[in-house]
């Protein structure tokens, strides 16, 4: 389990994270998702003890992660897969890395195996591709099967074999009762695999909610109808809760009703209908709406 309390940085005048409180449990996915700006990399690295709080604690399974005697073995951490000696080879960085906490080599060749960079495990780090040097990344997280993962866009860089391999292995992980914490800008892909999610923006806590619920929170669904007698059947189901947009002669989006009491409502009056189908929101849907005001680099749209 990994809590924070009031967690607050700041960096001179700039206040980077600000009153962070939030509880990551074990068993779960948690997503973390935030704007670029947002405090989520600020936040990781005082969980593990890169930066230090300005006021506020965070500990992980109950304790600081600097009074941590073994961390390798408690905590696996991914947050920057280029923090590696570019002359090691993958196998001599990871043994190293093993021999700081007296992990068998054994284990070394099993997370080479698991992460899929047996073939170029002999090469130098400084070699290899960004989704190669990812993978790397993972293997030294998993390297003392630790029982708490963090990692910061994991799939970065990743082919889709790798994504959906990272994706299976953290809910694997979850479902052993480990906790994991996965940051990513992939809405689609975090959709797929988080069950809890913390949203960040200026350094605040937006939501911290089952992924459903905050999805059913923040979207609203529409149903879109598509008819030769699109004004009959907008008379037909109007009303102060519902509400219809039309974007084409014969064509309605309507929001506030569902999409059987439109079939039935278009029956009656016999309205013939060529299409009825109901959209629900997405997490991208609910991340921008809930993010809107607290992006801090935003971009020029295209029109």
């Amino acid at each position: 389990m990994i809590t924070a309390e009031g967690l607050t940085k700041r960096f001179g005048d700039k206040t980077a994270v600000q009153d962070v409180s939030f509880t990551v449990q074990p068993g779960t996915v948690t997503g973390f998702l935030g704007p670029n700006g947002a405090g989520k990399s600020t936040t990781m690295r005082m969980i593990v003890g890169l930066d230090r709080p300005t006021s506020g604690s965070v500990t992980v399974a109950g304790r600081e992660y600097r009074k941590l005697r073994a961390p390798l073995t408690e905590v696996g951490v991914l947050l920057d897969a280029k923090a590696v000696h570019t002359g090691r080879t993958a196998r001599d960085h990871l043994r190293a890395m093993a021999a700081t906490h007296g992990i068998p080599s054994s284990r070394v060749d099993e997370v080479i195996d698991l992460a899929g960079i047996g073939s170029v495990a002999r090469k130098r780090a400084g070699k290899f591709s960004l989704g190669m040097g990812q993978r790397l990344g993972i293997a030294s997280a998993l390297l003392g099967d630790p029982h708490t993962l963090i990692l910061d866009e994991p799939v970065n860089g990743l082919d889709p074999e790798g994504v959906r391999w990272v994706r299976q292995f953290v809910r694997h992980a979850a479902s052993e009762g480990r906790t994991v914490l996965l940051s990513s800008h992939l809405m689609s892909e975090m959709a797929q695999t988080a069950d809890h999610v913390i949203v960040m923006g200026r350094g605040q806590v937006l939501a911290d909610a089952p992924l459903a619920e905050l999805v059913r929170a923040w979207t609203t669904n529409t149903v879109r109808v598509r008819t030769p007698r699109a004004a009959d059947l907008a008379a037909a189901v109007g009303g102060p809760s519902v509400e219809i947009v039309s974007s084409a002669p014969d064509l309605l989006d309507i929001v506030g009703l569902p999409a059987a009491r439109i079939g039935d409502l278009a029956a009656e009056r016999g309205i013939p209908l060529h299409e009825l189908t109901p959209t629900t929101g997405s997490l991208e849907d609910a991340y921008l709406a809930l993010t809107g005001d607290s992006v801090e680099y935003r971009t020029k749209e295209i029109a």
